[in-house]
């Protein structure tokens, strides 16, 4: 994989990431009849667990591949600021928290999963030739 090639998928996994994560984050307030709705909750794992994967796949990179999930990170943490209006995106209720616990489980896990993983690719050893015998004829 080229190096080139690397930077452009890290650069196209920052921007999906940090799309998704805005997104989730706007959709936390999202209420059907009064009732919350945990759509962002699911988003989130689904989203860390697919882009992590997606971007190593993609880019052959362990580097390039933790990118989406630290971005989620940063984007989830600014969204718990208070802005300068005073208002709160991020507050402390039930699906928030939840929200925040399961996105970084997730986030985590795909990390783990991608750093505790065997370098490169596993290739199978070569069949031995000739007879076996360890005789040269």
């Amino acid at each position: 994989m080229t190096s080139v090639r690397a930077a452009a998928v890290g650069l196209g996994a920052v921007a999906v990431a940090g799309w998704l994560a805005l997104v989730e984050v706007f959709w936390l307030p999202l209420r059907v009849g009064g009732v919350p709705v945990p759509v962002s909750v699911l988003a989130a794992v689904a989203g860390n667990v697919l882009l992590v994967r997606a971007a190593l796949h993609l880019s052959g990179s362990r580097v390039v591949a933790a990118l989406p999930a630290v971005v989620w990170l940063v984007v989830a943490v600014a969204g718990m600021g208070r802005r300068p209006e005073g208002d709160l995106v991020i507050t402390s209720g039930a699906v928030n928290l939840t929200f925040l616990a399961a996105g970084v489980v997730a986030a985590a896990f795909s990390v783990g999963l991608v750093l505790g993983g065997p370098r490169g690719r596993v290739r199978p050893e070569p069949a031995p030739s000739g007879s076996g015998t360890g005789g040269a004829r």
